[in-house]
């Protein structure tokens, strides 16, 4: 079933009561977390999704935030970063690494639909490979599970594999087929591979930084890859590896970002930090229920955006857009970093 259901008022009422009880979980369980609600004088109830106490998602880079006994981790997951950046470090359990996963899957459903596809990506296999899992590697790992007969583009050494590339499309450009990659090393890669890519559904996430750079927004990012590869089926998406599992999906419109039923966005003025109006850009704030084994459910980002509209696009709930990081954050996405290596 599809996860893009709820409008804008019902979401807010099925979310609530499910954040507000993650919240008395988390300070019960982790007494970091506690101590910063009790310093910030936060207590039920809470009226709306926006009034629940939100943590930086920084803290995650200096503390140790876990509410399952350290016998019950059952992954470590880390986050991307240039060298001498001290990486986030997030907790699951099987629980909620179980979570995660079908949580997942159920939103790229929305666009793959039930079959795995034969899936070319545009990443190293070195990769998937490293022991200590970089949020990189987690995203390639997590999509992976979404395709069949998985080709990387690039070889050990990170240049491209023109052979492996020739004979994937051999095999499967006749057919629907899966592509992922991050934004700037799918610019950088995918469209000097030539081929007929028009059966592809990209889905890809990260590196706009680089790209703003260039001059390079979205609407370009899409016009080239139809022009030069004859790919019209793309969907970018926001996620992190704070919220492993919960990602914002482009609408098939390329008319937006989109929270599934189980997550959703608040916009918060940088300067009063109170909720944003429609239109009107500022901090965001990702808000979602799958994080049970820590207290990563309602995370104040380092991400600029806006919400374009509500209930007023290819699915219900809110559409909005990322215009970047807030000056002087550090770059911590997956191809931003690769970017500068």
């Amino acid at each position: 079933m599809s996860v893009f259901t709820l409008a804008g008022p019902e979401r807010d009422a099925a979310l609530l009561p499910r954040l507000a009880a993650l919240t008395e979980r988390h300070r019960e369980a982790c007494p970091p977390y506690r101590r910063i609600l009790d310093a910030i004088g936060s207590a039920p109830p809470y009226e709306r999704v926006a009034d629940l106490p939100w943590l930086p998602v920084r803290l995650f880079k200096t503390h140790e935030l876990r509410s399952v006994p350290e016998d019950q981790v059952f992954r470590v997951l880390t986050s991307s970063g240039t060298t001498g950046q001290r990486p986030s470090r997030i907790y699951l359990d099987q629980e909620a690494a179980a979570a995660q996963t079908r949580m997942l899957a159920a939103t790229v459903r929305a666009v793959l639909g039930e079959r795995r596809l034969p899936m070319l990506i545009v990443d190293s296999r070195s990769v998937v490979r490293d022991p200590t899992l970089s949020a990189r590697g987690a995203g390639v790992l997590g999509m992976m599970n979404f395709g069949r007969d998985h080709t990387f583009v690039l070889d050990e050494q990170g240049l491209v594999d023109a052979e492996a590339v020739t004979s994937f499309l051999r095999r499967h450009g006749g057919e629907p087929f899966l592509i992922f990659g991050f934004t700037y090393m799918v610019w950088l890669h995918l469209l000097g591979l030539g081929g007929d890519l028009s059966q592809a559904v990209l889905i890809h996430s990260g590196g706009w930084k680089r790209l703003a750079e260039q001059a390079v927004g979205n609407a370009e990012f899409r016009r080239r890859l139809a022009a030069e590869c004859g790919l019209t089926r793309v969907h970018n998406f926001y996620g992190m590896v704070e919220q492993i599992g919960t990602v914002f999906l482009e609408g098939p419109d390329g008319d937006g970002l989109y929270c599934p039923d189980f997550a959703d966005v608040v916009i918060r003025d940088p300067e009063t930090w109170q909720e944003a109006a429609d239109g009107v850009p500022g901090l965001i704030e990702v808000v979602s229920t799958l994080p049970t084994s820590y207290p990563g459910h309602v995370l104040l980002t380092e991400d600029m955006g806006v919400v374009r509209g509500v209930d007023d696009g290819s699915w219900p709930g809110k559409r909005f857009e990322v215009l970047g990081r807030l000056p002087r954050a550090e770059a911590r996405g997956c191809s931003d970093t690769f970017g500068q290596g």
